[in-house]
């Protein structure tokens, strides 16, 4: 059975998007149009923005009911990155806490108010 290898997010400004997440990945995308940008991570894995008023067809609702998860390796990783992102401004809804399904977890948004959920292993 085929395995996902890319995650695409609908966004309204295709620029600010793909500025945002160049810094987060401190990676340039791989493609980049006016209207799509692609980063091809280190793992292979492919994250993509779109312009959602170029999308073919067009969706039937949009919504930012999604989330992107990182995996750091302990506690101090994620307290530092934590603090990295409070300094790039980046909006944080859920400060590092313990949750009852294992791991501390902290939740950012991307400009589209797409989740960034960062967590530690159990």
């Amino acid at each position: 059975m085929p395995q996902p290898t890319a995650v695409l997010f609908y966004v309204a400004d295709i620029a600010k998007s793909s500025t945002f997440y160049s810094d987060l990945f401190d990676l340039k995308p791989t493609i980049a149009s006016p209207f799509y940008a692609m980063f091809k991570l280190d793992t292979g894995f492919e994250f993509a923005i779109y312009d959602r008023n170029k999308l073919q067809p067009p969706a039937a609702a949009m919504s930012a009911s999604a989330e992107l998860g990182f995996t750091v390796a302990d506690n101090a990783a994620l307290n530092a990155l934590h603090q990295k992102w409070i300094e790039k401004g980046i909006e944080i809804v859920m400060p590092p806490m313990k949750m009852y399904f294992g791991g501390i977890h902290f939740m950012a948004l991307d400009p589209d108010g797409h989740r960034l959920r960062v967590a530690t292993p159990d």
